[in-house]
């Protein structure tokens, strides 16, 4: 099955706005949250494809929203690509730990993003 609808989620409204524009520009129809209740309003609304999750983030940081997505039965399937700007080893690692399919870090380079989504199809 090709991902169409990703839902992006990250506090930053640049990020936010970036990241659209790169996705809709690739074929994606994007929908986003700025925060872990705003993604599970969104998941409830229509079910993404594919998530790319940012980490930090107040309150519920992205290593706990990927925890607590991939361990809903209801969302359990779908991928969740990190996109971070956390950089290092050890939180790739964690993020992978979580459940995340994949990492990338910010900025994002829109081929190897796309070469991270074609893997997961």
């Amino acid at each position: 099955m090709a991902i169409k609808k990703v839902l992006v989620v990250d506090d930053s409204k640049t990020e936010l706005m970036h990241l659209t524009d790169l996705m809709v520009k690739l074929g994606f129809t994007v929908k986003t949250a700025e925060n872990a209740e705003d993604a599970f309003r969104r998941l409830a609304e229509e079910k993404p494809e594919l998530i790319l999750m940012d980490v930090v983030m107040p309150g519920q940081n992205g290593f706990q929203l990927t925890r607590a997505i991939t361990r809903d039965p209801l969302y359990s399937d779908i991928p969740i690509i990190m996109c971070t700007s956390k950089n290092q080893e050890t939180d790739r690692v964690w993020g992978m730990r979580q459940g995340a399919r994949d990492y990338i870090t910010k900025p994002v380079d829109s081929d190897e993003l796309m070469a991270k989504i074609k893997a997961l199809g």
